[in-house]
């Protein structure tokens, strides 16, 4: 799992069949304290984060697509949770 802060949406006329009706977004990793850690993240939002909000990422392949149901989805990270408090 990886912490991110969501940092806004990103959309395309074009893409693969299986983000239809999917919302990605664009994430700023952050550390296990909060703190940025550089880079990003692409992911399939599939919770309703919104700009500024703290996110786990599931940044596996495999475990996203079972996430998101699907054998032969061209996907590889997803949202799975928005955090309320890294204590």
């Amino acid at each position: 799992m990886i912490l991110a802060r969501v940092a806004g949406r990103i959309t395309s006329t074009i893409h693969h069949r299986s983000l239809d009706g999917r919302t990605l977004l664009v994430l700023d990793k952050l550390g296990a304290d909060g703190a940025p850690a550089g880079g990003y993240l692409i992911a399939v939002d599939q919770v309703g984060a919104g700009p500024g909000q703290v996110v786990l990422v599931l940044d596996e392949g495999n475990g996203a697509r079972q996430v998101l149901g699907g054998g032969d989805l061209a996907i590889r990270s997803v949202v799975v949770g928005i955090v309320d408090d890294i204590g």
